[in-house]
């Protein structure tokens, strides 16, 4: 059943079935794009925030739900365009290897069918949770590796830094840390990159899930790579020693289980930024959501 002041605003259990039928549609006619961006997401581990973004999305959406009181059904022709658009790119896409363009196009024809019921107060009320579907579309490959490579290099050379400043010994050769006559190489699953997407998705609901001002919400996602990759040398530190030190097998039990605990203690940072902010005195809130 749809509620009595949806329903003033010309809502029907029609929309979300048509909207449904549509999407569905959508995934159905572009389902090859929709699988690879499973599977990369599912072989890559730096890809894995994939899987984040649809509850995201839901979240943005739920945390917004009263919107929906504003946003009569209208303006529906905003819809076939964003379809047309992510055909166009997904074609070009396919014919042309480009593989962003592929996932991208399919993303937007998926969004487009559901605009085409939903209308054009839908996507404006609920931007946010539109934007952040646009991590649902894999890192390309020769962005990752420009962003990926110098990362390494700069992880490797502050865990050498800091681990000779409290006095522990450590050679390095570009992203090779040598402790104890051990060889431990900062490669890509240490290189901070996967957290860095995982955190700032969580930061976006943060930001975008609260009341806050844009000021604030532009701090939040500004501070928040930085605190996954603060968070990132604080567990290789420790995990560099282990290796150096002890079995591998504990060193590589450490390297696992603490790579699931720095999520929540890089958000626990920017908790610590609110905080800041708060005892600063700079207002941080703008509204009232409905579940506060």
């Amino acid at each position: 059943m749809i509620p009595t002041i949806l329903a003033r605003q010309g809502w029907t259990i029609w929309h979300l079935l048509g909207a449904a039928v549509l999407c569905g549609a959508a995934v159905a006619f572009t389902w090859p794009a929709w699988v690879d961006i499973v599977r990369i997401a599912t072989a890559d581990e730096e890809q894995s925030h994939v899987f984040l973004v649809p509850v995201v999305a839901l979240w943005m959406v739920w945390a917004r739900r009263l919107r929906f009181r504003f946003c009569p059904p209208k303006g529906t022709m905003i819809g076939p365009p964003i379809v047309a658009v992510g055909w166009i790119l997904s074609s070009v896409g396919f014919n042309n290897s480009i593989q962003s363009f592929w996932h991208g196009g399919a993303v937007l024809i998926a969004i487009g069918s559901v605009l085409s019921v939903f209308g054009k107060h839908v996507l404006f009320r609920f931007l946010p949770a539109f934007a952040v579907l646009v991590f649902l579309v894999p890192t390309p490959g020769g962005i990752r590796q420009a962003i990926s490579g110098p990362l390494q290099t700069a992880t490797a050379f502050t865990t050498q830094a800091i681990l000779e400043t409290v006095g522990v010994p450590v050679e390095r050769s570009g992203n090779l840390l040598t402790i104890n006559g051990i060889d431990v190489a900062v490669a890509e699953a240490c290189n901070g990159m996967r957290m860095v997407f995982a955190v700032v998705l969580v930061s976006y609901a943060f930001a975008f899930g609260m009341p806050l001002r844009n000021f604030t919400r532009l701090v939040v996602l500004v501070a928040s790579p930085i605190a996954a990759l603060i968070c990132n040398i604080i567990r290789l530190l420790p995990t560099v020693v282990l290796y150096g030190y002890s079995p591998q097998s504990t060193a590589n039990a450490f390297h696992d289980i603490s790579g699931w605990l720095m999520l929540p203690a890089a958000f626990m940072l920017l908790l610590g930024v609110m905080r800041v902010l708060n005892w600063a005195q700079i207002p941080v809130n703008r509204y009232t959501l409905a579940y506060q």
